[in-house]
């Protein structure tokens, strides 16, 4: 099983820092202020012992814990860090009545339009963003499409509320993989790991939708159908559109398609039949073409 991996990092108080888990800790917030309180929670008792320990809170993966200002956190940080790390991996709890673990996680494998990419459901969700990856290379800080990399089909990665679109090389078949790729996805999460690390990312990672306040006000129109009427739909698809442009000189309206919507033999239909012909009926004589400019 995966070791705990802790690490550090400062809060909006000076005399706070915040170590945080690779791995689950608790299901709910809950405030000590001396060791009496914590007799129930080992590593918050093993936190207590050492002498300069004011306040400790402990969250869903992370510690948030007060000093006296007797010392500076640089004198300390990087030891307290290994000796939380040392104590969970050698066998420490964080509760003596093991504290509440996670629901079971199920994970259902779902086609879509798409033959190449298969979209995998789970109970439960998974991230607050939407995540891409065509390659290893921009994984770094997302431990679960890390992973999903080392299976040889893979050809790209996508996440979004409560699932995982994975698009396979040409050469594969997906009834081969299929399972293998729903058993590890499920055991990842049950096993507490951590997914993305979100905080870790850029602002501007992913962030390829306008801001509908720097648009003019068909643009803004085209963005809030869109949100409202197709991207339900699409991610039912296992897929994600976004709106790139429009020109107002010739009504065409460009967007971004990723996930199984990406590269998707029936997508030129779903923009033409379906996207096209709803915007053109809401904004009569206003919509011209809609394009996808990746593919």
């Amino acid at each position: 099983m995966e070791k705990h991996i802790i690490k550090f990092k400062e809060t909006s108080r000076e005399e706070e820092l915040e170590f945080y888990s690779n791995k689950f800790l608790s299901d709910k917030r809950i405030v000590f202020e001396k060791i009496e309180e914590a007799k129930d929670f080992p590593l918050i008792q093993q936190i207590f012992y050492l002498p300069f320990i004011k306040k400790v809170v402990l969250n869903k993966r992370s510690v948030y814990i007060e000093k006296l200002n007797i010392l500076n956190w640089e004198e300390v940080q990087n030891e307290l860090c290994k000796q939380i790390q040392d104590f969970l991996n050698d066998g420490g709890t964080v509760s003596n009545s093991d504290v509440k673990k996670p629901s079971p996680t199920t994970v259902y494998a779902e086609s879509t339009p798409n033959p190449s990419v298969m979209k995998f459901v789970v109970n439960k969700k998974i991230v607050d963003d939407i995540y891409e990856f065509k390659n290893n290379n921009e994984t770094e800080n997302a431990p679960i499409a890390q992973s999903l990399f080392s299976f040889p089909f893979v050809k790209e990665v996508f996440l979004d509320f409560n699932f995982i679109s994975i698009t396979k090389e040409s050469n594969s078949n997906w009834d081969e993989n299929v399972m293998d790729i729903r058993e590890f996805i499920r055991t990842f999460i049950q096993d507490g790991n951590v997914l993305i690390h979100e905080e870790l990312f850029k602002e501007n990672f992913n962030q390829i939708e306008v801001n509908p306040e720097n648009v003019d006000d068909v643009s803004k129109q085209i963005i809030e159908i869109i949100e409202q009427h197709v991207k339900p739909a699409v991610a039912s698809d296992g897929g994600n559109i976004v709106f790139q442009s429009y020109d107002k000189e010739t009504k065409n309206v460009n967007v971004i398609l990723q996930g199984a919507c990406s590269g998707c033999p029936s997508s030129t239909v779903t923009l033409k039949s379906g996207i096209e012909n709803m915007l053109k009926q809401m904004l009569p004589g206003m919509i011209s073409d809609v394009n996808a400019i990746n593919g």
